[in-house]
C-alpha cells in the first residue's frame, strides 16, 4: 500500500488536511473528476469534504495552479459513502477538484468573469490535466483509460443519470471516472467532460505537451529579430588598417544619418555660395554648371568604389 511518490510534483501543501482527517491508506488505480462550481479555491469546510487536490486556473499564466491536500495513495473526503453499500472515498481513488462550472446555467450567469467551463476548456488546462494524468500513470499506474460516458449537466445529475456505474462495476473500476459515475452520489460534475481529449495529451510527451505553438513562434521572432538583424556584425570599408573592421549593422545607419545631415547642411551652404558667386559675376551659368557635374562625378565614383570594396 502507498506505494510510489505522494505528492504531485509543483503542488502546493498551503492547504493540507491530512493532519486533521488521517484518511487511510490505500493503492490508487483510478482518478475521479470533479468541478468545484465556484471561480476560487474551496475552504472545503476546513478539509471535512476536500479532495486529494484542486487544480486552480490562473489565466494570466495559462496554466492550472495545484493545491494537495491528501497524499495520492490515501483517501480524501469529497464523495458521499453510504452505510450498508460499497466504499467511495477509501477505495483506491484519487480525487481531484477543478475549479470551474460544469453548468450552463452558471457558465452563462459568470459571463465575462474569467472561469473554466469544463465543456470549453481551453487547450492549456487540457495540457495540464493530461500531465496530471500521466503522472498518475506513470508512478502509480492509473490506467490512461475511461470507457464511460460523459453526460452533460443536468442530466448527468442523479441516481438514475445513466452512466452511474453499479456497486459491481465500482468495484471492478479502473482508470479515469467522474463524480457523475460515482454509486451511492447524486452530482453531475464534472459534466460533458473533454475526458477522451485529456487522456490524448496525456499519452504524448512532456516536449510534446511544451512545443510553442506558431503564434508564440511568430511573437517571440517579431520582439527578438529587429534587435538581432541591427546587433549583426559587418565588415566595414572605411576601418583604419590595423583595427577591427567588424561594425554592429546599426552603427552603418547612425553613420549614414549623422553624414547625411552633414552633407545636407554643406550642400545648402553650397547653393548659397554658389548663387552668390554667380551674381557677383565670377562664373557664368554654363561655367557654374560645368564645374557641378564634374563634382558630382567625382563623389559618385568615389562613392561606387566604396560599395564595391569587399566586406
Amino acid at each position: 500500500m502507498r506505494t510510489g511518490p505522494q505528492k504531485y510534483p509543483g503542488a502546493s501543501t498551503a492547504y493540507w488536511y491530512q493532519d486533521d482527517y488521517p484518511g487511510s491508506a490505500m493503492e490508487t488505480n483510478v482518478v475521479l473528476w470533479h468541478s468545484t462550481e465556484g471561480t476560487s479555491l474551496p475552504s472545503y469546510g476546513g478539509g471535512g469534504s476536500a479532495p486529494n487536490l484542486t487544480a486552480v486556473p490562473d489565466f494570466a499564466a495559462k496554466k492550472l495552479r495545484w493545491y494537495q491536500h491528501f497524499d495520492f495513495d490515501v483517501s480524501a473526503r469529497a464523495l458521499v459513502n453510504t452505510a450498508g453499500g460499497v466504499e467511495t472515498n477509501t477505495l483506491n481513488v484519487c480525487q481531484v477538484e477543478i475549479v470551474g462550472t460544469c453548468d450552463p446555467a452558471t457558465h452563462k450567469k459568470w459571463g465575462s468573469t474569467p472561469h473554466l467551463y469544463t465543456p470549453e476548456l481551453p487547450d492549456w488546462a487540457i495540457r495540464d490535466l493530461g500531465a496530471f494524468a500521466r503522472w498518475a500513470n506513470e508512478q502509480h499506474g492509473v490506467p490512461l483509460t475511461s470507457g464511460l460516458a460523459f453526460k452533460p449537466y443536468p442530466g448527468s445529475y442523479g441516481a438514475s443519470n445513466g452512466v452511474r456505474m453499479s456497486n459491481a462495476a465500482w468495484l471492478k473500476f479502473s482508470g479515469h471516472c467522474g463524480h457523475q459515475h460515482a454509486p451511492e452520489n447524486l452530482h453531475g460534475d464534472p459534466g460533458a467532460f473533454p475526458m477522451t481529449a485529456i487522456l490524448t495529451a496525456a499519452k504524448g510527451t512532456p516536449q510534446e505537451d511544451d512545443m510553442p505553438t506558431a503564434k508564440e513562434i511568430a511573437d517571440e521572432v517579431a520582439k527578438t529579430l529587429p534587435a538581432a538583424v541591427w546587433a549583426h556584425r559587418l565588415i566595414s570599408p572605411t576601418a583604419p588598417e590595423g583595427t577591427d573592421p567588424a561594425r554592429p549593422a546599426g552603427t552603418f545607419l547612425r553613420w549614414g544619418d549623422k553624414h547625411q545631415a552633414a552633407l545636407l547642411a554643406e550642400l545648402g551652404a553650397l547653393r548659397g555660395a554658389v548663387a552668390a558667386l554667380a551674381a557677383a559675376g565670377g562664373l557664368d551659368a554654363a561655367e557654374v554648371q560645368a564645374a557641378a557635374e564634374a563634382g558630382a562625378r567625382t563623389v559618385l565614383s568615389e562613392f561606387g568604389d566604396a560599395l564595391t570594396k569587399e566586406f
